[in-house]
């Protein structure tokens, strides 16, 4: 059986620490599906077109890993998609303790997808959408914080 992870997010924007998880998480999984879920009740920076635009160019080249948009529950995404598996990075303590109260939810929801959490790099554990948002709103320079390929992109959509 293939073991197929789901790694669910916004991605607005996409940054390094989501590409650090994913290229640590590849060796894990036989295939990686990047789940944009979509929340009407959030705003986004970033149209939804933009983010699977960049999340595609970033992984072209990698068989492995593919990209989708859904609506509602993950764990029900993960059914759809036959995945046994939420990858989720965690940063920080709140992090941990935000995503495992999501993740023993998940749990009794469908006993059959199972949380697997992939620490930070150290050097990384300050990168969130949301801080990027921040600087990017307020006319920062956000260059160390996205992945170069769609750096200049980003800053153009703003």
């Amino acid at each position: 059986m293939k073991r197929i992870a789901v790694f669910p997010g916004s991605f607005d924007p996409v940054t390094i620490g989501h590409m650090d998880i994913l290229q640590r998480a590849l060796p894990l999984f036989d295939h990686i599906i990047i789940g944009i879920g979509i929340n009407s009740q959030k705003q986004y920076l970033f149209p939804l077109e933009k983010r699977l635009h960049w999340l595609q160019v970033l992984f072209q080249h990698e068989p492995r890993i593919s990209i989708e948009s859904y609506t509602g529950l993950t764990v029900n995404f993960c059914e759809q998609k036959s995945a046994q598996f939420i990858l989720r990075g965690i940063r920080s303590s709140s992090d941990f303790e935000f995503e495992k109260a999501v993740s023993q939810a998940n749990r009794v929801l469908n006993r059959r997808v199972e949380t697997v959490f992939l620490l930070a790099n150290p050097s990384l554990s300050i990168v969130s959408s949301s801080i990027v948002r921040d600087i990017i709103l307020n006319g920062g320079d956000a260059a160390a914080f996205v992945p170069e390929e769609i750096e200049q992109s980003v800053r153009l959509a703003r």
